[in-house]
């Protein structure tokens, strides 16, 4: 008989939490070396960079990739190429908060899509905590008494939310069936690739070397390839729904980046926090059946 885990995140969601500190912390860092360079060639120094990196460490892993792994890693990659190809075009007009607060639809998006896609019903205390953390966002993001007025920034990003969701789902989808390092160094090196080659399409020009785009695009780059390796390990043994319920604290580490950098939440972000909080404790009542993997 399979035993039940104790109480409490596992290493694997706690590596996940650790995901998304990192992820808190890179809006604003984007939305500064932006003003420097496109978002397609940023995308592609970031993705390379991991990918190169990731490729020295993990060399030997290599040597047996098959086929499907290889397929795999660049579904991945070209969906993270799309995302955050977009992201980053949002960000040279969107403020980083509400960049932060927009991408966070892909929150609801993951049960809902699996729902749609691949007919697997989200129990109802995944479903809460999902109601949850989204409605934690909304109030986080702070969107004022007038109400969204989206212009062509917004609305990439929306569309950029989409498509990360689509990533969560893609990289659970294939988790358990491929060997996670070699994975992860495709899926970046295609990324950093396709983001290049989409450059004469977009009408993207080569930037001028500018220390102000180039070391944020070098450190996010080894974010990166640190952020999509635990994802690819970590997702091997925590659902999508419950992974995305950890993502959602997203905008809560933005926050707390911007308050060390001076910036107060309003009461309204705080209750929003809290409601994040609870949506990942709600997600841990969520009934456990032996031999369920996603149950985890």
């Amino acid at each position: 008989m399979t035993p039940r885990r104790a109480w409490g995140p596992s290493r694997h969601e706690l590596a996940l939490v650790g995901v998304t500190v990192l992820w808190g912390g890179t809006f604003l860092v984007i939305h500064t070396a932006t003003d420097f360079v496109g978002p397609l060639f940023f995308v592609g120094v970031r993705f390379l960079v991991a990918g190169l990196i990731a490729a020295a460490v993990f060399w030997r892993w290599l040597r047996g990739i098959s086929w499907f792994e290889i397929g795999a890693g660049a579904a991945i990659g070209a969906v993270l190429a799309l995302g955050y190809g977009m992201q980053t075009a949002g960000l040279q007009t969107v403020a980083s908060s509400m960049s932060g607060f927009i991408t966070a639809f892909y929150v609801p998006l993951v049960p809902l899509m699996q729902w749609l896609l691949l007919r697997r019903r989200p129990s109802a205390m995944s479903l809460v905590g999902v109601a949850l953390a989204f409605a934690g966002l909304v109030l986080l993001g702070d969107p004022g008494a007038g109400g969204f007025q989206f212009g062509f920034g917004e609305w990439i990003t929306a569309v950029s939310a989409v498509v990360f969701a689509g990533e969560i789902i893609l990289i659970s989808l294939f988790a358990g069936r491929v060997e996670f390092r070699r994975v992860t160094v495709v899926q970046l090196l295609v990324a950093g690739i396709l983001s290049f080659l989409a450059m004469p399409v977009a009408g993207e020009s080569l930037p001028a070397l500018d220390w102000r785009w180039l070391l944020p695009a070098v450190g996010l780059g080894v974010a990166s390839m640190v952020i999509q390796l635990t994802m690819n390990w970590a997702q091997r043994a925590v659902s999508a729904v419950r992974a995305t319920i950890i993502y959602s604290g997203e905008p809560v580490w933005a926050g707390v980046f911007g308050w060390l950098a001076g910036e107060r939440l309003p009461w309204p972000a705080l209750v929003g926090a809290a409601l994040i909080v609870a949506g990942v404790l709600v997600s841990e009542l969520n009934p456990r059946r032996q031999g369920d993997p996603a149950a985890r």
